[in-house]
């Protein structure tokens, strides 16, 4: 194949997307009954790639009025050059935030159209570094019930899950013995065996994680993310070196320095394609990672993830997490099935993300602007 007859990106279209969650569900420092998505379909003659990201609908205009232009009439196999020169696009828009968004959106839907132009699972464009991609069952949220709770654990569970999260620092760290109760009847349902986790999602003071962190640690949490703003490195840091659980932050980072100031102060760095510029930037991610001794572990969006998660030698682990594994396996066929707490991405043998879109359901959820 020589350059003149190499595929070409042809047409970005974008949809905007809105599910409502099945129930209300809130964190530490947000709440929320809806969770939106921004689906990018990448062209290039019969061929169609898909990519998204979870934000703001803004995020659509982003990519038709500034990234568009830009990707259009570019070799569909050089991504990295795509990304580059959309991060350079951005430059006055600011990228941080949703135009970061847009950008993962478009690079991961450029990774989905080289794959199927070359008829290759992602996994396989990538090369695997592991068959299978460790998951751990997340959602918890602060407005469960007790049955809730109970009965999303015992679901995760019986599906062979090992590592579960939840949800604390419920109304902005006003509510301890809430979290506290709340961590101790997920300890009894998940057994004293299981890996137990839980993200404050930045709603503690430092000297208040430190303390709800020592009590936790007789639970036998071993991770706890967030445990206070991912913007106060020198927090994180000294709430890591004050616990024995490791602590966990970077699902905030929308471009690479932002995680290499942050990789001095955890203990295992979290990053989201969907936020950070898409898959081209999570690997990088992955290596600075490594460079630091740390292992990664992939935030949401778990079948954006799944395939380049397979591909890193210094995985952690992905996050099954609830709202972004039911949205999934509502829009596609092909969604991935954990078993025994893993998932084998590439084993269909379908090309890219192997994702059909279920055109039905997206009309249905489509915003109409």
């Amino acid at each position: 194949m020589t350059a003149a007859t190499a595929p070409i990106v042809e047409e970005l279209q974008v949809q905007v997307l809105n599910f409502p969650t099945d129930t209300p569900e809130a964190d530490g420092t947000l709440a929320w009954d809806s969770t939106t998505m921004v689906l990018v379909h990448a062209r290039c003659g019969s061929t169609t790639g898909v990519g998204w990201t979870y934000g703001a609908p803004a995020t659509a205009h982003v990519i038709t009025g500034q990234l568009r232009d830009t990707v259009v009439g570019r070799p569909a196999f050089d991504v990295p050059a795509a990304n580059e020169a959309m991060s350079r696009a951005v430059r006055n828009a600011g990228r941080p935030g949703l135009v970061a968004g847009a950008i993962s959106a478009v690079d991961i839907a450029l990774w989905d159209l080289k794959g199927r132009l070359l008829d290759l699972p992602l996994i396989d464009l990538l090369g695997a570094a592991r068959g299978e991609v460790p998951v751990y069952g997340s959602g918890g949220f602060t407005t469960y019930t007790e049955r809730q709770l109970a009965e999303q654990l015992e679901g995760w569970a019986e599906q062979g899950f090992t590592h579960f999260k939840i949800k604390i620092g419920e109304s902005w760290g006003t509510e301890e013995r809430r979290d506290l109760e709340r961590t101790e009847q997920a300890r009894r349902l998940v057994g004293d065996d299981a890996e137990l986790y839980v993200d404050a999602n930045g709603a503690y003071t430092r000297k208040q994680a430190v303390r709800v962190g020592r009590t936790l640690a007789g639970l036998g949490v071993s991770w706890f993310e967030e445990p206070v703003s991912s913007d106060d490195l020198t927090g994180l840091a000294l709430v890591r070196d004050a616990l024995t659980a490791d602590v966990a932050a970077g699902e905030y980072g929308y471009d690479l320095p932002y995680l290499a100031r942050m990789a001095p102060a955890v203990d295992c760095l979290q990053a989201d394609a969907t936020r950070c510029g898409g898959i081209t930037v999570w690997l990088r991610a992955a290596a600075l990672a490594q460079a630091h001794g740390l292992q990664l572990s992939g935030h949401c969006a778990p079948h954006i993830h799944a395939h380049a998660a397979a591909a890193i030698p210094n995985l952690r682990h992905l996050e099954w997490f609830h709202d972004h594994v039911r949205i999934e396996n509502l829009l596609f066929e092909g969604t991935l099935r954990p078993v025994g707490g893993s998932v084998r991405p590439g084993r269909s043998g379908e090309p890219g993300l192997g994702l059909t879109i279920r055109s039905e359901v997206a009309e249905h959820v489509r915003v109409h602007a």
